[in-house]
């Protein structure tokens, strides 16, 4: 009888890109690996933390039935010069969905990767509430307040580390996946299947393209030229990723894992959680190309 292969899974960040995490768990699942240990940053930490605690699949079906108008609903505006949101509400419906956890008994060890502002440094949270460590994991710059969380104030893991493989070092399992949430660009990586505003009908249709307009302009531009088509959220992911994308190579040429899964940045907006599902299945996608062409690949070499 085949042993079953057990995997150290490291997931990236990436914002709503970090769906695509739940098609790469899904893959290795319905093939035979043994997920043992996960490291994860922001919405990598968010997707691991979750599938830890048993409830992927509500996750799942969570994100799926979200529309546009459900991000904005789960949007609590902080009324602060530290971020946009503070993000009490999204966390009250996870761990609605989830319930509470300590990390430490979770029964797949995990690792949610932050960035302490003030010592300005990694913190590896591996021990304490599991939503806490999400919530100071997922703490984008100005766009969620940070996290005060044991006299540290904690901002989104991906700062410092969006590929956290280091944790995993210490794990004796015979594969380090890693999930990159910002690969190179690619055209037409994922077909947009949303309903559109001319499908629905009435008000429900002027309601999405109310939503849909604001989203697509939220904060639009301070001080920029009239022919940047950029509004300031886009602005601050775009500029986010291109620091992430930087980090992450170095990151991934010093501590190379034995299969990189790479997911192109131009897969969806930042705050596109509504395309769960082209996002799933192009995790599952992309993780069955990875782990095959290294399977291959190891044949050759021996």
């Amino acid at each position: 009888m085949n042993k079953q292969p057990t995997v150290s899974l490291v997931l990236g960040s990436g914002a709503a890109r970090g769906l695509a995490h739940i098609g790469v768990i899904e893959w290795l699942n319905s093939h035979g690996y043994r997920i043992d240990s996960i490291a994860g940053a922001s919405m990598g930490a968010l997707v691991g933390g979750i599938y830890a605690a048993g409830e992927l699949d509500s996750y799942r079906e969570w994100v799926l039935a979200l529309e546009k108008m459900d991000v904005i609903r789960f949007l609590d505006l902080a009324f602060s010069s530290e971020g946009l949101f503070k993000g009490d509400r999204l966390m009250d419906v996870l761990r609605g969905m989830v319930g509470d956890h300590n990390i430490e008994d979770l029964p797949v060890s995990y690792t949610a990767v932050a960035c302490d502002l003030d010592r300005q440094r990694e913190v590896w949270l591996t021990d304490g509430s599991l939503f806490d460590a999400i919530r100071a994991s997922i703490a984008i710059p100005s766009v969620f307040t940070p996290h005060r969380y044991r006299r540290m104030k904690l901002l989104d893991g991906g700062l410092l580390n969006p590929v956290p493989i280091a944790p995993t070092f210490k794990d004796l399992t015979d594969l380090t996946i890693a999930v990159d949430l910002n690969g190179a660009r690619e055209e037409a990586v994922v077909p947009d299947t949303r309903e559109t505003d001319e499908s629905a009908s009435g008000s429900l249709a002027g309601h999405r393209a109310t939503v849909r307009r604001f989203l697509d302009n939220i904060q639009s531009s301070i001080g920029q030229s009239q022919q940047s088509d950029l509004g300031l959220f886009d602005l601050l992911s775009s500029s986010f990723e291109t620091m992430q994308n930087a980090i992450s190579s170095v990151k991934l040429a010093t501590y190379a894992p034995d299969v990189l899964i790479q997911i192109p940045r131009s897969a969806c907006k930042a705050y596109e959680f509504d395309r769960a599902a082209e996002l799933i299945e192009l995790g599952y996608t992309r993780a069955g190309e990875a782990i095959g062409k290294s399977i291959q690949g190891a044949s050759v070499d021996g």
